[in-house]
């Protein structure tokens, strides 16, 4: 009744729960650990410009400089496969309670150096809002959040430093 088949089925179901459950232990070694480092951001020199879309559809455009320190040295284990950083701009206006932007972006592997001290960087990604809902805005928000990639476990995503910026009122030459 039992032929090799079937042990083989039995055998290679048993290894992997064994397995599963051993991954689950790993998990749980680093589950509760602080996954939160002070970050410092911040800007200046915010410039706003009107882009022109096609169609003459009339757009803002900001331009800004970011400082951003951090030490992510800490949340760096054994479990720790890679950390993806990045600095979003959150704002609202009258079309839309809640917009975010991208602005800067970074991926840190395990291995690499986690300081971070940058000083008048520029965005990766273009500052535009889809109307004209920058000109003038004094609740814009930069916030630095990050996500830690495990090699076993949960996927967090946390936030850490919040400045607020206002945007001028005329646009740029």
């Amino acid at each position: 009744m039992n032929n090799l088949l079937s042990r083989a089925n039995a055998v290679f179901a048993y290894t992997l729960s064994v397995l599963a459950f051993l991954t689950f232990l790993c998990f749980l070694s680093t589950a509760f650990k602080s996954k939160i480092t002070p970050v410092s951001v911040e800007s200046s020199d915010v410039i706003l410009r009107k882009a022109i879309l096609s169609g003459n559809i009339i757009n803002d455009l900001a331009h800004l400089t970011i400082n951003f320190k951090a030490d992510f040295s800490s949340l760096f284990d054994w479990n720790t496969k890679q950390l993806f950083i990045y600095i979003y701009a959150e704002y609202a206006t009258a079309n839309n309670p809640v917009n975010q932007v991208v602005l800067w972006d970074k991926i840190i592997l395990r291995g690499e150096k986690a300081v971070i001290d940058y000083r008048d960087i520029n965005g990766k990604y273009p500052f535009f809002d889809d109307g004209i809902g920058l000109k003038g805005n004094t609740n814009v928000s930069l916030v630095a959040s990050w996500n830690l990639i495990p090699d076993a476990g949960m996927l967090p995503l946390i936030s850490g430093g919040h400045f607020s910026i206002e945007v001028p009122d005329e646009y740029h030459q």
